[in-house]
């Protein structure tokens, strides 16, 4: 990475950041799914890993029937809009020699979870378990007195992955990331994060970042690799540049219910390619012309003068 470069290929940054028995986070709500990471991952055949994230969905069903994970942290679990996660349930309800530890919260604790590791707190503080069964089934959820009066709230540890993968539309050289539409919480996983990966639609110069600073939601400072990857979110979507593929997601269904099926499918999407272009090209040009996004363009704003 000559030069202050950060910039390399998905393979060398998952070889080189993402360590056996590692905590791995691969982040974004609804959209900016790292799909090809998730993919690489299994390809490289990584072991033990602790994976988290707020909605663990299609992803992760592949990265458990790749048998990277021993463990989920999250919030939520199923195959949005479908149903459930069948590699992940037949491992949680079945597998007896090889068993995945589960420890769930709300996406509210996830998150909180993710800000107190960011801010390097021993703990945050939130309301919302009150009336849940939530604590009982996870210890990890304590109650706490307020210091400041007679209130009872409850309290989730942080959380600090080694690795925290995030998926932006933009970045520069340097890893000042740029992301629009929905946030999640990539910002809070990536400061709470000991290593980053950024991985972006498209690779831009400096001026186009200080153009519109306020877009940048992660800056480089933080950032050990950036990932140039077009599509890598594939069937989840990058607002602006491919639309979900909400037909990927029906058919996960249906290939996920048998062992076999599933198998074969890794073997063809997954184990048999060399890189996500790959994956890319194999999907073809008709359907992701299905995909195209339309347009929908922001207005341009004065930041003025300054300096």
């Amino acid at each position: 990475m000559a030069g202050g470069s950060k910039v390399t290929t998905m393979r060398e940054a998952v070889a080189e950041l993402v360590r056996d028995g590692d905590t791995v986070a691969i982040e974004g709500f609804t959209h900016l799914i790292c799909f090809a990471a998730g993919h690489e991952i299994i390809r490289q055949r990584k072991q033990d890993l602790t994976l988290c994230r707020l909605t663990p969905d299609v992803i992760y069903d592949q990265m458990v029937a790749g048998g990277v994970a021993g463990k989920l942290v999250f919030s939520w679990l199923g195959n949005p809009g479908v149903g459930s996660l069948h590699a992940i349930r037949r491992r949680v309800e079945g597998a007896q020699d090889q068993p995945l530890a589960l420890e769930e919260y709300s996406h509210f604790g996830m998150v909180c979870r993710y800000l107190a590791g960011a801010a390097r707190l021993p703990f945050f503080p939130l309301r919302s378990y009150a009336g849940s069964d939530l604590p009982k089934a996870n210890p990890r959820i304590v109650p706490v007195d307020s210091p400041y009066g007679d209130d009872a709230v409850y309290a989730v540890p942080p959380l600090n992955p080694d690795v925290a993968i995030v998926h932006a539309q933009r970045a520069d050289a340097s890893g000042d990331a740029q992301i629009w539409g929905l946030l999640g919480c990539q910002k809070e996983a990536a400061f709470a994060a000991d290593r980053v990966i950024v991985v972006v639609e498209e690779l831009v110069d400096e001026a186009t970042i200080r153009r519109d600073p306020n877009r940048t939601v992660i800056p480089g400072l933080i950032v050990d690799a950036v990932v140039v990857e077009p599509r890598a979110c594939h069937p989840s979507y990058a607002q602006g540049y491919y639309d979900r593929d909400n037909r990927f997601y029906l058919e996960w269904d249906a290939i996920a219910r048998d062992p076999e099926t599933l198998e074969r499918w890794l073997k063809e999407w997954v184990y048999g390619l060399d890189s996500h272009a790959e994956y890319v090209e194999k999907l073809g040009a008709e359907r992701w012309a299905a995909l195209a996004p339309g347009e929908a363009w922001s207005d341009p704003v004065n930041y003025g003068r300054y300096g």
